[in-house]
């Protein structure tokens, strides 16, 4: 049984195609560094077990090999989130990113109980997550994938459960966040961001607080729909999301209407 939570920076094992670009990016390698970090889920633990990541440019597909035990996501919330490679790869622009899980070793925790999660497409040819970025020469470059727990889940009927990973790739520096805490915590909501065609769901914590990571800089409107109790949707406009800021929405009182 697993009861440790041990991930350190992953050593990577590159096999490097050409060096020059077709994008008219100039040649040279950038120090990329991939984060993970977690939207949460109403279960006790999530163990992930990644084999590697594969980086997708106009260069040609560069490999990661994760030499890390499995490690639970949902310890990194709120913010919070855990380095899961860091290496040189070859400039130029990203066009999609592989995350692939070992077989063996992904695990739900429910009512104290571990469950194996099957992921055969995860195991296969991995989870494709699609991203058009740049890579600069020796610039750093942060990427952070938002996994989506409760997305990701999907119970069996037999009382099994299933990993079909719901991921987001966010670069770092390019994003904002927003914040709140809802009252009372007992509503159990439902929140969502909104802008234009584009919704970015989650939910909150026993304590009632959210927490959205990697939004794009710009103007949301926030959609707070309690589940539990005879309490009204409350929805809060303009919420203005600046790069490289927490935008803190504060304490919001579901007893009191918002103008």
């Amino acid at each position: 049984m697993m009861n440790k939570l041990f991930f350190p920076i992953a050593l990577a094992t590159l096999a490097f195609g050409s060096c020059t670009t077709d994008d008219g990016i100039p040649s040279g390698t950038t120090p990329v560094t991939i984060r993970m970090t977690d939207a949460p889920a109403n279960y006790e633990a999530i163990y992930l077990n990644i084999d590697k990541i594969e980086i997708l440019t106009v260069g040609g597909r560069e490999e990661i090999d994760i030499d890390a035990e499995p490690f639970d996501i949902l310890q990194y919330r709120f913010g919070r989130d855990t380095v899961i490679a860091a290496h040189d790869v070859p400039s130029g622009r990203i066009q999609e990113i592989r995350l692939v899980l070992e077989e063996d070793g992904n695990e739900i925790v429910v009512d104290g109980v571990h469950h194996p999660l099957k992921t055969p497409s995860g195991q296969s040819s991995g989870v494709k997550i699609k991203i058009h970025d740049d890579l600069i020469p020796n610039v750093a470059y942060t990427l952070l994938l938002d996994f989506d727990a409760s997305k990701s889940i999907v119970a069996k009927g037999n009382g099994g459960y299933n990993l079909k990973p719901v991921i987001r790739a966010i670069p770092v520096a390019a994003s904002g966040a927003i914040e709140g805490v809802v009252t009372p915590f007992t509503a159990w909501p439902n929140v969502y961001a909104i802008a234009g065609t584009d919704t970015v769901g989650t939910i909150t914590n026993p304590l009632g607080k959210f927490y959205f990571a990697g939004m794009t800089e710009g103007a949301y409107k926030v959609v707070i729909e309690p589940t539990q109790g005879d309490l009204d949707t409350v929805v809060i406009d303009n919420v203005i999301v600046t790069k490289g800021q927490v935008k803190d929405l504060g304490t919001i009182n579901l007893d009191v209407p918002v103008n």
